[in-house]
């Protein structure tokens, strides 16, 4: 992502919904499958360090770190958490076999031309049995003026992820698609209304009374998600997935 993109994110990723939810869906499968107290957790590619931020406050016992490409990424991320912050690529990371009891990886494997190499590096980071979760935008044909703000290079289906998941040498232990509420709403806006004239992308301030109708409606799927069930349809895909 270029450099305004950074700096929007770090200024809006604790209060925008949409982190909100996404960081939640991160918080309800590390306590679903209770991680030990002091697990060792990698955010691959933390951009600016909301989630890390989030899960020091769920997690205050684990061992939290985050590595990403962007330099002025692990900037703003040293500044805005007390987590250590490696600057390198999550197609090597650089960190010894077996690191880590749980790993994230958040709108981070859509920037890559071949994301099956961050996986493999996944799993190799991975002890056995260790957990990795992982966000990435959904469907192709959704593609927009959001994507080419943000840099990226593909959209995935749910079967997609699974499949890369496997090929990794991971196993899938839960998909889904979310968003769906919003997803109407979201085709609307980016397929058939004007691009924004500044090129930026949809991360901005939104109204208090439209942020508290979106929140709802998100509040509303994760209620739904936290029974297991799955959704059939949405604008992201939240996978997780076990190191044999």
């Amino acid at each position: 992502m270029n450099d305004a993109e950074y700096h929007q994110l770090a200024e809006l990723e604790d209060r925008l919904w949409h982190f909100e939810a996404l960081h939640d869906h991160v918080r309800r499968t590390f306590s679903k499958h209770k991680l030990p107290a002091t697990a060792k957790i990698l955010d691959a590619g933390c951009g600016t360090g909301g989630l890390l931020r989030r899960m020091s406050n769920w997690f205050p016992s684990a061992q939290l770190r985050g590595i990403d490409l962007s330099p002025l990424a692990v900037q703003l991320a040293r500044v805005r958490t007390n987590c250590p912050i490696d600057e390198g690529s999550v197609t090597a990371l650089p960190f010894a076999d077996a690191s880590f009891d749980a790993l994230t990886s958040i709108d981070v494997l859509y920037h890559l031309e071949k994301p099956a190499e961050a996986l493999r590096e996944f799993a190799r980071c991975l002890r056995p049995g260790g957990l990795v979760a992982i966000n990435v935008p959904a469907y192709r044909w959704l593609w927009s003026y959001h994507d080419d703000a943000v840099q990226s290079c593909h959209r995935f289906s749910r079967a997609e992820v699974v499949t890369l998941l496997r090929e990794a040498g991971l196993q899938p232990v839960y998909s889904t698609y979310w968003n769906t509420l919003l997803f109407p709403a979201i085709i609307i806006r980016r397929k058939l209304l004007p691009a924004p004239s500044d090129g930026t992308s949809d991360v901005h301030d939104y109204a208090p009374w439209v942020s508290s109708i979106l929140r709802g409606l998100l509040a509303i799927e994760r209620a739904w998600l936290k029974t297991g069930l799955t959704l059939p349809f949405g604008t992201s895909v939240f996978a997780v997935a076990r190191r044999r």
